[in-house]
């Protein structure tokens, strides 16, 4: 039986974070950022990060299909409010994809590299991607909803044949599994410390 994340515990070790005052778990949805939209309200608090089991229709950027294989990654958004115009976006773009790298190599001592603009590649192949979506309020500050694709645990086999050459999981990189709920609070806990440095 695939292990399921468990919002309880992450967010017990966050508990002075920003990002993931509050954690949502949800077994699967179209895409987490339509999902997201859907909770959210103007007035909702910064921070809130939402997980999908299974994406349904996980979008990666101009529109492209994100493949995400129930229980095997981390598909997640985070509704933020950080403050910048909206065509600054690509500052929380560079943001997640540094974050996202760094913790892979501080977790894994894998050797990533950033392929510009939102991908995260280890040896050349794709492991995660980001998409940011920005979305205006006129009375509020302007809110940023920050998707993340993480292939955790695919085997060469979970991907479409048409990707296989192109993608890869932490678990194809390091030849073992990888614990999904250790490796979330760790990016949590990242992205939370990076987010206070960079936009607050």
């Amino acid at each position: 039986m695939l292990e399921q994340l468990a919002a309880d515990e992450m967010r017990a070790t966050l508990y002075s974070a920003i990002i993931g005052r509050e954690i949502i778990v949800l077994d699967q949805t179209g895409s987490t950022n339509d999902a997201i939209l859907q909770i959210a309200t103007p007035d909702s608090e910064e921070g809130l990060v939402l997980f999908a089991e299974h994406q349904m229709a996980g979008r990666g950027q101009r529109g492209n299909r994100w493949e995400s294989a129930a229980a095997k990654g981390l598909w997640f958004s985070i509704l933020l409010r950080p403050g910048i115009e909206i065509n600054r976006s690509p500052l929380l773009t560079s943001w997640a994809a540094e974050t996202i790298s760094g913790t892979i190599e501080n977790e894994f001592s894998l050797k990533t590299t950033i392929k510009l603009p939102n991908d995260v590649q280890i040896d050349g192949r794709k492991v995660a991607g980001v998409l940011v979506e920005m979305r205006a309020h006129k009375k509020a500050p302007h809110s940023a909803i920050v998707g993340m694709g993480i292939n955790v645990n695919q085997a060469l086999e979970d991907f479409p044949k048409e990707l296989q050459s192109r993608a890869i999981s932490l678990a194809i990189a390091l030849g073992r599994q990888v614990d999904r709920q250790n490796f979330a609070i760790a990016l949590l806990r990242n992205l939370d410390s990076s987010y206070r440095e960079r936009f607050r």
